[in-house]
C-alpha cells in the first residue's frame, strides 16, 4: 500500500512538471501572439532574434505545405503520444532521469497540440543564428522553436541519457 501511495506521489510530481510545460509553453506563446504580428522579429543578439512565425508541420517545418491534413495527422499522433507517456510514467515514475525526460516531452507535446488545435498552427518565436550554419539553413537561420520544443529536446537528451547510464550499469 504504501509503495501504491509513493508511486502516485511520484506520477503526480511528474505531471506537473509536465503542466509547468505546458503553462511556460502557452504563456510565451500569448506574449507572442499578444505583442507581434506574422513576421515581426526583435533584435536580441547578435546570433537571437525573437520572432513570430507559424508552424503548419512537423519539425523544421515538415509537411507543413501538406494542404492541412496534417494538422489533424499531428495533433492524432500527440494525442497518441501523451497516452503512452503517461503509461509509461505511471509503470516507472521512480526512475527520475527516466521520468524526468517523459514528463518533458509530454509537456511538450501537450504545448504543441493546443496551439494546433486552437490555431492551425504551432507558434515559434526563438530565432537563433550563426554564420556557419549558412549552409545548411538559409542565412543560417536555425528554424524557429518554442519552450515546447525545447522540453522535447531536453526529454529526448535525457532518454538517451538514461538508456547511456542503463547500459553502463548493466556492464
Amino acid at each position: 500500500m504504501a509503495s501504491s501511495r509513493s508511486s502516485g506521489r511520484s506520477m503526480a510530481i511528474w505531471l506537473a512538471l509536465a503542466a509547468l510545460v505546458v503553462l511556460a509553453d502557452q504563456f510565451t506563446k500569448q506574449l507572442i501572439l499578444g505583442h507581434y504580428r506574422l513576421g515581426d522579429s526583435t533584435y536580441v543578439t547578435s546570433f537571437f532574434n525573437v520572432v513570430r512565425a507559424h508552424n503548419t508541420g512537423a519539425a523544421f517545418s515538415f509537411l507543413a505545405g501538406a494542404g492541412g491534413w496534417q494538422r489533424w495527422f499531428f495533433i492524432a499522433l500527440a494525442l497518441a503520444a501523451v497516452g503512452f507517456i503517461v503509461w509509461l510514467l505511471r509503470s516507472h515514475a521512480g526512475q527520475k532521469l527516466f521520468a524526468f525526460s517523459l514528463s518533458m516531452i509530454l509537456g511538450g507535446a501537450v504545448g504543441n497540440v493546443l496551439d494546433r488545435m486552437m490555431h492551425g498552427y504551432v507558434v515559434d518565436f526563438l530565432d537563433f543564428h550563426w554564420d556557419f550554419l549558412g549552409g545548411i539553413f538559409r542565412g543560417g537561420h536555425f528554424p524557429a522553436f518554442n519552450v515546447a520544443d525545447a522540453a522535447i529536446t531536453a526529454g529526448a537528451i535525457g532518454l538517451i541519457l538514461d538508456e547511456i547510464l542503463r547500459v553502463r550499469r548493466t556492464r
